[in-house]
């Protein structure tokens, strides 16, 4: 029997599907992911849910049960989303989370928002989508957890850069809405909380397109921020953030349980936190219309955040033990330490006794600045350190901190004073290994420590 039809039948077969093949990858090949390697599929390494326990984090086992205490050494890196839209940039962010946990870090707080008719824009407008973008969120996503580093997202920026609040009441007016001009609108008009909730609600219903699992069922994402840094215009507009906070920490909880929320304060305390108040770092943080105790205390939001920034704070505050008065940022590093030191131990103490939840310093930012040979940056970094390690072996409020914020060679055009390559300066570097190290110890007092990998900083030093 002749078989060269045969063989010429299987041959127009293979070539037609090639056909087939090639012509649906041009068609579609503008909404395929971009990965700088090919995809390989394989399933997600197992990881834990992170629940709080009183003032305190807690591993979750397979049942929802409390575990073991976790203790926090993390870091910020904002732009993680936008750097992974791009194949040539994707390893860059792929760079710094395996860099994050070769220095033991466990946290990582960036960016899931970008709102506006930009490039990388995340939400284009109110409830459409930059497909192309919302890959790159997947791919952060899929990468921490790979590398078993925990994300907290924020959703919306209080400022304007990436969209924010102003982003928002510039969609309303153009829609036609009669709003106020003053973003503190944001936190009181209904259309624009309902433009909120629909790209809340579209983050966490998400199913991640490399890895199937939905966002509101990763173990990865550690925390869901309401907002970065909330302030008002108007002191007036405190009752409405209030308000706000409260809605939305509710409207979260009823699309994921399974994830803690926080507010993404600053810390500062409002005018009703008279016992408080002396500890702001000047007269005008009070009249920002947020409170570090009532903002936080809703039953849905799950732990305290807090930001430290005594270079940039502009204020005079009085130092209660000496009862001088200085200005922020120009005192001296003594100074600035005192201060530190205050802002640290208040909401701590105030997480532990009033608020009874815990307490998360998510940025700790210093520029580096050198002086009689010692480096301003290491010293106040380890004052915040010492602080929380100090709080975790009280089995305190006192949970951890993130630096702000690092960086990989490639990635300067996201710099600020406060940015730095961690591995290029030797004593900040060793600095946040050893906090690494000793909160590891820290989270496993008492308990079976965990199987260290080959690759771990705190190889052979916790005891």
């Amino acid at each position: 029997m002749d078989s060269q039809p045969w063989r010429e039948r299987k041959l127009y077969t293979a070539l037609g599907t090639i056909s087939l093949l090639s012509l649906l990858y041009l068609n579609f090949r503008p909404h395929l992911p971009h990965l700088p390697f090919p995809i390989t599929f394989r399933p997600p390494p197992p990881m834990s849910f992170v629940g709080v326990n009183s003032t305190r984090f807690v591993q979750l086992d397979s049942s929802h049960s409390a575990a073991s205490a976790v203790y926090i050494n993390g870091w910020n890196s904002y732009w993680l989303m936008e750097e992974s839209v791009w194949a040539e940039s994707r390893p860059r962010v792929s760079e710094m989370l395996r860099r994050g946990a070769e220095m033991g870090m466990t946290v990582c707080r960036t960016w899931a928002f970008s709102d506006g008719d930009g490039p990388h824009s995340l939400q284009v407008s109110p409830g459409v989508f930059n497909e192309r973008v919302f890959r790159g969120l997947d791919y952060v996503v899929v990468e921490a957890r790979r590398r078993g580093i925990r994300l907290i997202l924020s959703l919306v920026n209080n400022l304007s850069a990436f969209g924010g609040k102003a982003q928002y009441v510039k969609w309303a007016q153009q829609a036609g809405i009669n709003v106020s001009s003053s973003t503190d609108s944001f936190f009181s008009h209904p259309i624009m909380k309902e433009y909120y909730k629909s790209y809340v609600k579209a983050i966490l219903t998400r199913k991640n397109s490399l890895s199937g699992v939905k966002y509101a069922e990763e173990p990865a994402i550690f925390a869901w921020e309401l907002m970065n840094e909330p302030r008002c215009k108007s002191n007036t507009s405190a009752p409405a953030l209030q308000a706000w906070i409260m809605e939305m920490a509710e409207f979260i909880k009823s699309l994921d349980q399974k994830h803690l929320v926080t507010v993404g304060l600053e810390g500062f305390y409002g005018l009703t936190s008279n016992a408080s108040s002396g500890v702001n770092p000047g007269d005008w943080a009070a009249a920002l219309g947020s409170d570090f105790i009532q903002n936080s205390a809703s039953d849905n939001i799950d732990f305290a955040s807090v930001h430290a920034y005594p270079h940039s704070w502009d204020g005079v505050v009085v130092d209660l033990a000496s009862h001088r008065c200085f200005r922020i940022p120009h005192a001296d590093l003594e100074t600035k330490i005192t201060y530190l030191s205050h802002w640290v131990d208040t909401h701590i103490k105030d997480a532990e006794n009033v608020l009874k939840k815990p307490v998360l310093f998510t940025e700790v930012g210093s520029p580096l600045r050198i002086k009689q040979g010692f480096q301003e940056r290491d010293i106040m970094l380890k004052t915040v350190y010492d602080k929380i390690y100090k709080s975790a072996r009280r089995s305190e409020a006192g949970a951890g901190a993130l630096i702000w914020q690092l960086l990989v060679e490639g990635t300067e055009q996201y710099s600020d004073q406060y940015s730095l390559v961690a591995w290029k300066h030797p004593s900040t570097y060793q600095l946040i290994i050893e906090q690494s190290c000793r909160l590891q110890n820290s989270s496993f007092q008492g308990q079976t420590k965990r199987k260290l990998h080959h690759t771990d900083p705190c190889l052979g030093k916790v005891s």
